[in-house]
């Protein structure tokens, strides 16, 4: 069931007029749809056409099943931005398209959705050195985007990316438990104010209740903030780096795990090019699945390479191989069919 988030036309104007300025939308710009018009993303490609005259094309959904098809399409329509989540990027990637076939006229890739490895990324800046990319992070409770980065610094294929810095029409702020603010590298929750923050939830309001919130640090007046329940932290430049869900922090063996700095250390393992860490709880057991080419890669390679990143407390117990991820109709990971596929 959707969460039946309800935003306001204010909430929508901003984040548009946001939009257009940052990335310099016009009468040129030919968009590719791929958010299904259900994924709040499309909110984007929509009214960049109704309000500032873009074109778009909605690129049929077959062909993300086919990446030389999908650029060959992408060349014959001339598009030139697109805003795509990371898994059709990655599979882009991984299928080595870019040997094959190359966008012509593509200036600005852009993403959201879900965390972006660098490694994937590194083929496509590889191989379009002009294009513009920027990552991007927002709940849909926050209208979409609520921070993004123009990548303008080279990163390590192991290199977490940064989520950057917030939008002209959000402010955001980490607390720990104990609600104070975090110090660089401390990792807390993120929080959200302003006027991206959506009215709540429609229909429900024990669950409105529970994510939009008084302010904690505001004891002088009422201000709801939006309370994500996304672990992030500053690094030493002070952009705001994605680490984990706090609900998918488990404890295991008497230890705070983050599900997601697992992931991320498997990002260290070249002959792995895609990961997704589950936690068993009627067997206590972390589980790996994966992707790779290589087809003599072992159980116990990749428990001596991630030995190099994380301790043995966080090592993955079981170890599962997937040629092809299920994605949700968002075209996101479904990690909830991979809970029931390998964990019922």
């Amino acid at each position: 069931m959707p969460k039946g988030v309800v935003l306001s036309h204010e909430n929508v104007k901003d984040y548009i007029q946001w939009f257009k300025e940052t990335y310099d939308v016009n009468e040129q710009t030919v968009l590719g749809n791929q958010s299904p018009f259900v994924f709040d993303v499309s909110v984007t490609d929509i009214y960049m056409c109704l309000k500032y005259g873009a074109h778009m094309h909605i690129i049929p959904e077959y062909l993300f099943s086919f990446p030389v098809k999908l650029i060959e399409y992408v060349n014959e329509k001339k598009i030139n931005l697109i805003v795509w989540v990371p898994s059709v990027l990655i599979n882009l990637a991984n299928a080595k398209t870019f040997e094959k076939i190359k966008p012509e006229y593509i200036k600005q890739v852009l993403f959201a959705g879900e965390p972006m490895p660098n490694k994937q990324l590194n083929y496509w800046r590889k191989h379009l050195p002009e294009v513009q990319f920027s990552n991007m992070y927002g709940p849909t409770e926050a209208t979409v985007i609520a921070s993004y980065y123009i990548i303008n610094r080279n990163f390590k294929d192991s290199d977490p990316l940064p989520m950057g810095g917030q939008v002209s029409n959000a402010k955001l702020f980490v607390l720990t438990d104990e609600y104070k603010l975090v110090k660089n590298n401390e990792v807390g929750e993120l929080y959200i104010r302003g006027s991206s923050v959506a009215l709540g939830y429609w229909n429900n309001l024990k669950a409105t209740i529970k994510s939009f919130i008084q302010n904690p640090l505001n004891k002088k007046y009422p201000e709801i903030v939006y309370k994500t329940g996304d672990l992030v932290y500053y690094n030493d430049l002070g952009e705001l780096v994605y680490s984990g869900r706090v609900d998918s922090q488990i404890k295991h063996t008497g230890y705070r795990i983050e599900l997601g700095e697992i992931e991320s250390a498997v990002s260290n393992i070249k002959a792995i090019s895609g990961a997704c860490v589950l936690y068993d709880k009627s067997k206590s057991e972390i589980v790996l699945i994966f992707q790779t080419s290589d087809n003599e890669l072992s159980d116990n390679f990749i428990r001596k390479e991630l030995s190099k990143f994380i301790p043995k407390y966080m090592m993955p117990t079981r170890f599962v191989f997937i040629k092809d991820w299920p994605l949700n109709s968002n075209g996101k990971i479904d990690r909830k069919k991979l809970l029931d596929d390998f964990l019922s």
